[in-house]
């Protein structure tokens, strides 16, 4: 734990009042430094993917900022372990995850995911018609991933619902980029098999332009 720094949550739920200039490194390093203030920038940062990865591990909006809250607490008492230099987007990220996992894995969620997920993708539309026939695709998409394992869902959520590269879902999920990449392949093929089998109406239109290859 970080000394003379002031309480983690009060440092989550301070209002930022200084301009976002500082950079992760800086903001860091004043934390390290005794100005706990400087955490309200890594918050302001990070808070929304922070908040959207654990969404949509955990399907509920409520226990996803519970589980946001606690990353950032967590990642406070911790930044004694964070290596300088290194980005801390993946490293933060990793944390909330985890936490996410355990949250699921302590409640026994098995719930489906919903259209209220669309909201937390921040994709652009192609066209009116393209977007009303993705939001009617949506639910039977999610439905499918749902009847996958946790760790497929997970990597099919972070690359393609967030956007994230290889390289930083490697560092949110502890494993390396290679085993990203071949998880991630492992996770299409069953993401296509689930939907042949069991969601034709989604074969038509192409399941993987949902969920393809890069």
């Amino acid at each position: 734990a970080l000394e003379g720094t002031g309480s983690p949550p009060a440092v989550y739920e301070q209002c930022v009042t200084r301009e976002l200039t500082m950079d992760d490194g800086a903001a860091i390093a004043a934390v390290r430094g005794g100005d706990a203030d400087a955490f309200g920038v890594i918050v302001e940062r990070y808070q929304a993917v922070a908040f959207r990865v654990a969404y949509l591990i955990v399907r509920d909006a409520a226990a996803a900022e519970d589980v946001c809250q606690e990353g950032f607490i967590r990642a406070y008492r911790q930044l004694g372990r964070f290596r300088s230099g290194e980005p801390f987007r993946p490293w933060l990220l990793r944390i909330v995850t985890n936490l996410a996992l355990n949250d699921v894995r302590a409640r026994g969620r098995r719930r489906g995911l919903f259209a209220r997920l669309a909201p937390v993708e921040e994709r652009v539309a192609p066209g009116p018609a393209a977007a009303v026939e993705a939001q009617q695709r949506l639910p039977l998409l999610l439905q499918a991933i749902e009847e996958l394992p946790k760790d497929d869902q997970v990597v099919l959520y972070l690359r393609h619902f967030l956007d994230l590269p290889e390289r930083e879902i490697a560092a949110a999920i502890g494993k390396r980029p290679g085993t990203v990449k071949s998880r991630l392949s492992r996770a299409r093929g069953r993401l296509r098999d689930v939907v042949e089998t069991h969601y034709p109406s989604l074969v038509p239109v192409g399941a993987e332009s949902e969920v393809g290859d890069d």
